[in-house]
Order: C-alpha cells, then structure tokens, then sequence
C-alpha cells in the first residue's frame, strides 16, 4: 500500500507529466584530447509549486514502479531531438546521450519506437547515445536481442556507473556498448590514491582494448580532469566541465568553456608527475 505522502508526490508527478511542468536540461561532455563538446547528456527535472526541486532518485523509481516510465521515456527523448534540431537551426550540431530504464528494454519494439521518433523529426540515430547502469545490463540473455538492435539501427550505447554495479567483464565484450563511463567513485580519489589511479587506468585500457570509448564522469576538480587526461580518457564529464545547462546557455557555455580550457592545458600539470612516479 502506498504511503500517503508517496501518493501525493506520485499524483503531483502524473499532473506534472501530463501538463508540461518537466523540463530537461543539459550536461555537457568534452573531449580531453581537445576540449571540444562531443555531445550533452539530457536530465529530467521536477520543480514542483509547492514541494520545490524533486530529485530524480525520487521520481525516477516512482514512475517505473508504477507504470508511469514510458510515458516519462518518451516525453523525456522526444524533448530532447526537438531541442537537437534547435541548436541545428542555431547553426549547432551536437550529439546526444539520454538515459533509459531497464524496464524500457523489456519491449522488444522499443528500438523500433526510437528510430521512429529519430526518423520522425529527422534526426540522424547516429548523433544519439543511450545510456545504461549497470544493473540494468542483467540478464544477459534477456537483453541481448534489444541492445544489439539499437546498434543495427546506428544508436549508440553506453553502460554508466562502471564498476560498481553487477555487469562482468564477460558481458562487457558480450554487450554491444560503444561506450564506458567510469563511476564517480574511482574517480574522486584518484589524484591522491595510487591505487585508484591503477583501477582507472586499467578500466581505460580494457575499455579501450575493446574498442569502446571512455567518459570520466563525476569530474569535479582541475586535478581530476588533468590525471584522467594523462591516462587516456576519451571524455570528460562534471561540475568541473559543466553543471547541467538550460538549452538556451549551451552556445556561450561553448564560448567560455573554450578559453578555459586553452588556458588549462597551458599550464604546468605538477599533479600528473606525481601519478607518473604512482603507476
């Protein structure tokens, strides 16, 4: 049975849903062979009048408990290409990540609802990257059908949360991912920590081994975006970076973002000869 203040905030978020009161809005993520932006990860939110910000940690798990992460799903990607053909007519070309639930990957036809929506307001599949958490990788057979199929259709897909969830080093090469991101756990320590400078660097080249891209994510310090550069991490992501973005801030964030970056790839990283002498 539901508890009374869990049935308020489920009714608040079915009004929100319906009525248009969920917004998304968007982290960028960079190179660190470059700086450049390589695409946005696109994040619900919930700012209720009268509770305030609402976590997704809160709503997410509601809505898949209660039969609500579908509509949420397809609000939340057709949202997102719309805005994609945006910034295009703004003369910016990105490409996108969007989370999906477990759930979603229970139909078999929602590769097929993806392209659709792609092809309906043209969008190219290949500029979008689904992201996955770990646990959702299981089981292995059950998945396997529907991932491969978003990757026959030119959808990327990555596994978030890397090395803290239940996925093993078997369904890694099994899985059709295209990417890997690093969980933040790993990653906050790691300036200081040989040994979680060697768990990073190991996840690198076995990601890499097996031709998948890296994205650090969690990034929160210079430090950290300096070591993960030096061991060869493909892509950055964090507060550091970015916080999440309204759509309209993107183009000056890039703007900015550049002559920041110049100016830390300019300077001397004392940090990273500390790691070299670690590993």
């Amino acid at each position: 049975m539901i508890a009374q203040a869990d049935l308020g905030l489920l009714d608040g978020f079915e009004r929100a849903l319906i009525n248009g009161r969920l917004r998304m809005v968007y982290q960028p993520k960079v190179s660190l062979a470059d700086g450049r932006l390589r695409r946005v990860e696109a994040l619900v939110r919930w700012d209720d009048p009268e509770l305030g910000a609402i976590s997704p940690s809160r709503f997410v798990p509601m809505a898949e408990k209660h039969g609500l992460i579908d509509d949420l799903t397809q609000w939340g990607l057709r949202t997102t290409l719309r805005q994609w053909l945006n910034w295009c007519e703004d003369g910016l070309d990105t490409c996108l990540a969007f989370n999906i639930s477990a759930l979603s990957l229970d139909q078999l036809d929602f590769p097929d609802l993806v392209e659709r929506m792609c092809r309906a307001l043209e969008v190219p599949t290949d500029r979008l990257v689904l992201e996955l958490t770990e646990g959702a990788t299981q089981p292995l057979v059950k998945l396997m059908d529907t991932l491969t199929r978003f990757r026959i259709k030119g959808i990327g897909l990555a596994i978030d949360d890397f090395g803290v969830g239940y996925s093993t080093l078997m369904q890694l090469r099994q899985l059709p991912f295209t990417e890997l991101k690093i969980d933040r756990f790993f990653i906050e320590d790691a300036p200081m920590s040989k040994d979680s400078t060697l768990i990073v660097k190991s996840i690198i080249d076995l990601a890499h081994g097996l031709g998948l891209t890296v994205t650090g994510e969690g990034i929160e310090t210079e430090e950290q975006l300096k070591l993960l550069r030096e061991l060869g991490c493909d892509v950055a992501q964090g507060y550091f970076v970015a916080r999440p973005l309204e759509p309209e801030k993107l183009k000056d964030w890039i703007v900015e973002w550049r002559e920041r970056w110049e100016t830390l790839i300019n300077e001397e990283p004392e940090l990273l000869v500390r790691a070299r002498r670690q590993m």
